[in-house]
């Protein structure tokens, strides 16, 4: 069977596909680029907002409208009660997170298992093909902020044994991946609910010592969770310099509101720890504005905050209440007119800074992992990649340089992406 894999939102839901896709190809069936080559399809959706909430919904009719036969949607959307009653997703074959594991032997187990595919970890087609694998490590959160439905949709964190996840990173070793990425809700939760009670610097250490990737990548992980052993990973040259921090506010009092358990200042002094180490470490992160109750003095300053801590690049949320947390009944919500005013103005502060941070790499030479490549005549082709810590790099070669490492000297800033020049 031809099975098209669908994914909104983070890189955990990511690497739960590419988990998918290795059962389906043991199993017998192909993973096609396009829905209009699939006869099934596995969607796996987002809830953390509206909009990919609306995102979620609208892959589900795109594929519906294509005449796809068998969809089964599974992912956060569907893990929330009141959306499973949703006539929005009639048709299509609902299975919670708690379930996904077991779609393929669920669904998909009419074809004779073939072992030979299990070892061998092959990209997945189309606009989702990547140099990067996603591996899951763990997944839910125990933590309570007060915006996020992701806890409920998730369940409680769960760490992946480490032998699985040596495995996995094993395997992508074997078909050639240079870069791992390690994905979770709560990331930095791994080890805590195993019996020798491991952290995640423990796990990016024995990966580091026991197999030979080249490239191992945190995707994103909550600030309180860096310990104090964290900081030696950051000299290592396999672990990518590149840490995604979520702050959400840099407002005490709002803060508190939204229940993360780091002040401004814990968190501001975390980032001069890390710089102190490693200067060159990109450090980007998630806003939210517009939290119910936010004033315009709490929202200034945020601002003035997230100016003061220099990010190397970021992400800004209009809050979006979602059912079934305690920030979706608290007075003074914000008019929308207003967030999406702040929302623009934050960015620019983002941005600022992002423009400031790759400034500081123009003229050097820097590593990049090709991603992508555009041929452009008989003897040129057109180069995409990032480098360790997050750079987004073009460069013309004489040569498809798909999945190789190259020395890049930067010779212009084109904000979306450098220009360089690949050393020989």
């Amino acid at each position: 069977m031809k099975v098209f894999l669908g994914s909104i939102g983070c890189r955990l839901n990511q690497s739960e596909l590419e988990m998918l896709a290795v059962e389906l190809r043991a199993a017998g069936h192909e993973i096609v680029a396009v829905p209009e080559q699939a006869q099934a399809a596995i969607v796996n959706s987002c809830t953390v907002t509206a909009a990919a909430e609306a995102d979620s919904r609208q892959l589900v009719h795109r594929l519906q409208r294509l005449g796809v036969e068998k969809i089964y949607l599974t992912g956060c959307w569907v893990s929330v009660d009141d959306h499973r009653k949703n006539d929005r997703v009639d048709d299509a074959i609902i299975i919670s997170n708690k379930e996904k594991q077991s779609i393929v032997k669920t669904y998909f187990s009419d074809t004779a298992d073939s072992q030979s595919e299990r070892s061998v970890r092959i990209p997945l087609p189309g606009k989702a093909k990547r140099t990067r694998a996603f591996i899951k490590v763990q997944e839910g959160c125990d933590y309570h902020c007060t915006f996020c439905i992701t806890r409920v949709a998730r369940g409680k964190s769960t760490s992946r044994p480490l032998e699985e996840i040596i495995k996995d990173v094993e395997s992508a070793v074997r078909a050639d991946v240079k870069e791992v990425v390690l994905t979770g809700t709560q990331l930095g939760g791994w080890g805590r609910d195993l019996l020798n009670k491991k952290t995640i610097t423990y796990l990016v250490n024995t990966i580091l010592e026991r197999t030979s990737i080249p490239r191992v990548r945190l995707s994103s992980i909550e600030p309180w969770d860096i310990q104090q052993d964290f900081y030696s990973l950051l000299s290592n040259p396999r672990f990518c310099d590149h840490l995604h921090l979520p702050l959400q506010s840099g407002s005490a009092s709002t803060l508190k509101r939204m229940g993360r358990t780091m002040a401004p200042i814990d968190y501001l002094s975390l980032l001069q720890k890390i710089r102190a180490v490693n200067p060159d470490t990109a450090i980007t992160t998630d806003i939210v504005v517009g939290f119910p109750g936010e004033s315009e003095e709490e929202f200034t300053e945020s601002l003035h905050f997230v100016a003061n801590a220099n990010f190397a690049g970021g992400h800004v949320f209009r809050y979006s209440p979602r059912i079934g947390t305690p920030a979706a009944d608290y007075s003074g919500q914000i008019d929308g007119l207003e967030k999406r005013k702040r929302n623009e103005r934050m960015r620019e502060v983002l941005q600022q800074f992002a423009a400031s941070y790759r400034a500081g790499f123009l003229g050097k030479t820097i590593s990049v992992l090709w991603e992508r490549g555009q041929k452009q005549g008989k003897n040129s082709w057109i180069m995409e990649g990032l480098s360790t810590n997050y750079l987004r790099v073009q460069a013309e070669s004489i040569m498809n340089l798909w999945n190789i490492i190259s020395p890049v000297t930067l010779k212009e800033d084109h904000t979306k992406s450098f220009i360089g020049e690949i050393e020989r």
